[in-house]
């Protein structure tokens, strides 16, 4: 599997990749998402962009941002604080 696959319904993203950037276990990374701790939105690229995608990983106070290509490949790879949410209040 590459780092990130693009598939039908979305993206599948290596567990590591994501636990690398918020220095976390691997194993906790689905946990983490099921639970709501961790989220993500994709962003589909227009105009000069088109082709490439953004996906971004929230956790705590730190976000992810993975640029990526119709083959998966990474592209971009970058990480930034921000200010943390309240995983009880989603809006």
């Amino acid at each position: 599997m590459n780092a990130v696959e693009k598939q039908d319904d979305g993206f599948v993203v290596d567990a590591g990749i994501v636990a690398e950037a918020f220095g976390i276990p691997a194993s906790k990374v689905r946990t983490l998402m099921r639970e709501g701790a961790i989220t993500t939105i994709s962003e589909t690229g227009q105009g000069e962009d088109e082709g490439r995608w953004r996906l971004t990983f929230r956790y705590g106070a730190r976000a992810l941002r993975l640029t990526v290509d119709e083959t998966g490949a990474i592209l971009a790879r970058s990480t930034y604080p921000v200010a943390p949410r309240d995983t009880a209040d989603p809006a």
